[in-house]
């Protein structure tokens, strides 16, 4: 039988309008997800319902509001841009699908088109360099969720990480170059990255052995000395103990060191969304201002720079019929 074979890239997702009820409906999905929140059901039902989301939908629809654009949020934005450049790069050795785990496209939607087309080989690319049960495995289990009722199978290639993946790490680097040369290279690098709670790693999650690796991997390949470099984690909440050092105490750190200028890169976003656009680029500005910064600078995510879009092509490429 002739293969027919589709790329999926899949990401968190984003809120359809940008209004309170869309946020609130986004907001309950993803944070009822099992492998996103590890707490016993019925406590968790009753703070999420009780407290977490009549509050929480409100300020994040204000955050969204400062970074929404006239497209869309930016999220879905880039990867539909990134959906249409890797399809022009593959041609005809597969057909190129975008879906978000958590609000539209659906994954489920995606997958279920493209089979009724033909579609009988998959490649499925988590946008996310970094392994986390969190964001890749919960994107697994929505795949397997929508193909357990199935007789006939489709061939499934899933891509679990690419956070040492040389492509990934030349991309990275090109564009913290390409930032240095056009806006003038700063006195420090944070590399920043989402948090998750320490009791994930615990037990087991493999996302900080695989932060720090790409950080360390970047910092290699740009010929940085250990003092010219700084990784940390952010988007904390609660009042558990998550993944330090946090973004804000290095900050405070870096200033008062003596550190002025920084350039902030967030190399675990394959996307520019609300987390980068908001929270680091507005909120730890003013924040680093505040404590007695003068420079601070964000590098924008990969988004759907051409030495992104060279790098999924590289990674989905031992995976298709045709040679890459």
């Amino acid at each position: 039988m002739t293969q027919t074979t589709a790329v999926i890239l899949t990401n968190l997702g984003t809120p359809e309008a940008l209004d309170r009820p869309a946020v609130k409906r986004f907001l309950k999905q993803f944070l009822s997800d099992r492998r996103v929140v590890e707490i016993p059901r019925l406590p968790w039902w009753l703070i999420l319902n009780g407290i977490i989301l009549p509050i929480r939908s409100g300020k994040t629809l204000l955050a969204y509001q400062r970074i929404w654009t006239e497209q869309g949020s930016p999220l879905l934005v880039y990867t539909q841009k990134q959906q249409v450049a890797l399809q022009a790069l593959l041609g005809k050795a597969a057909t190129v699908a975008m879906a978000m785990r958590y609000g539209k496209p659906n994954l489920k939607t995606v997958i279920e088109s493209l089979l009724a087309e033909g579609v009988n080989r998959l490649i499925v690319l988590p946008l996310y360099p970094q392994n986390s049960a969190t964001t890749t495995a919960t994107s697994f289990h929505h795949l397997t969720d929508t193909l357990v009722q199935r007789r006939n199978l489709p061939s499934i290639h899933f891509i679990d990480n690419y956070h040492d993946h040389p492509a990934y790490i030349d991309a990275l680097a090109t564009s913290v170059n390409a930032n240095w040369q056009q806006t003038g290279r700063q006195n420090h690098l944070l590399m920043s990255f989402h948090g998750l709670p320490q009791v994930n790693v615990d037990r087991g999650d493999p996302y900080y052995d695989q932060c720090l690796k790409t950080a360390n991997l970047l910092a290699t390949r740009l010929n940085l000395d250990k003092s010219a470099w700084s990784l940390s984690f952010q988007s904390r909440i609660g009042k558990q103990v998550w993944l330090q050092p946090y973004t804000s105490d290095i900050l405070e750190t870096l200033v008062n060191k003596g550190v002025k200028a920084v350039d902030v890169i967030c190399p675990g976003f394959a996307a520019d969304c609300l987390e980068t656009l908001d929270e680091i680029k507005i909120e730890y500005r003013q924040l680093f201002m505040q404590l007695g910064g003068k420079e601070f600078q964000y590098i924008a995510a990969l988004n759907d720079d051409v030495g992104h879009i060279e790098m999924m092509q590289a990674i989905v490429g031992p995976y298709l019929d045709t040679d890459y």
